[in-house]
């Protein structure tokens, strides 16, 4: 039935579309927090639904939502599935928005997160892929309505002692991680069977390049990948999806509550003019 997927804290207690205008309007605005997740539709490999980047940013804000204390300021719109997937073109079931496309619907939303009067906007992110380009319209969201904008691809250190180095490494896409977490998520939708495994293999002599981080090269799937996965699928259980998602959403809760206290004026206030 449609009201089992809208359910929990987050959907009853602080789902944004929920309230009519008039409660909206009623808001304290100050302290708020606006939070638009935005994930993906592209492939994961033979095994995993095209909707996992969308449903891991879901799953984690329920999961996150049920942390933090019931007067938290704290609101969520509803996600934006479709994100810059330009990478896994051509891949069957990708559907993907431009740069330039992604760029103008988040511009939007956060104008008009504004005009309602809401200080305080996050870009509560769930695919890699969208990562560098909303490091980007953060900064001229900002510029642009002067509200306090902040960006945030859930994660947690403590998830490396449930993986192994190559998977930390490497394991980008659709591997151990994403398909633990879906398996606790939405395990019917998960293909055990299908799993695979695979590792890009760089030359021996590469020291500093890297799939992410601060020296990386360009790519596109098929360029490191022939099942459409980076990373070791199989070695993903749902024991262990349950662990990375409670780590990880306790990390969130923590970030959505510093967020919410955030004042960028105070640093302004503090700084030593010479």
């Amino acid at each position: 039935m449609l009201n089992e997927r809208y359910k929990g804290i987050a959907f009853e207690k602080r789902f944004f579309p929920r309230l009519t205008t008039e409660e909206v309007k009623e808001l304290r605005k100050d302290d708020a927090l606006i939070i638009l997740p935005i994930g993906a539709i592209e492939q994961h490999g033979p095994h995993l639904p095209i909707y996992t980047d969308t449903l891991i940013g879901e799953g984690l804000l329920i999961q996150a939502f049920e942390l933090l204390d019931e007067d938290e300021n704290i609101w969520i719109l509803p996600p934006l599935p479709y994100g810059k997937s330009t990478e896994h073109v051509g891949m069957p079931g990708t559907i993907t928005l431009s740069a330039s496309t992604l760029q103008s619907v988040v511009m939007d939303i956060a104008k008009s997160v504004h005009v309602s009067g809401f200080k305080r906007l996050l870009l509560f992110n769930t695919h890699g892929g969208n990562h560098d380009l909303l490091n980007m319209i953060s900064r001229e969201i900002r510029i642009e309505t002067g509200i306090m904008v902040f960006r945030l691809n859930p994660g947690s250190s403590k998830t490396n002692s449930l993986i192994t180095e190559q998977e930390q490494k490497y394991g980008i896409h659709g591997g151990d991680v994403e398909t633990s977490m879906v398996l606790h998520y939405k395990n019917n939708w998960v293909h055990p069977e299908k799993c695979p495994t695979e590792f890009i293999s760089l030359p021996e002599n590469t020291k500093h390049l890297y799939l992410k981080g601060t020296s990386y090269f360009a790519w596109v799937i098929n360029d490191i990948s022939t099942s459409g996965v980076a990373g070791d699928a199989k070695k993903a259980t749902l024991e262990k999806g349950i662990e990375i998602n409670r780590f990880v959403s306790e990390s969130l809760a923590e970030a959505l509550r510093e967020m919410r206290r955030f004042d960028i004026d105070e640093i302004n206030n503090k700084m030593v003019k010479q």
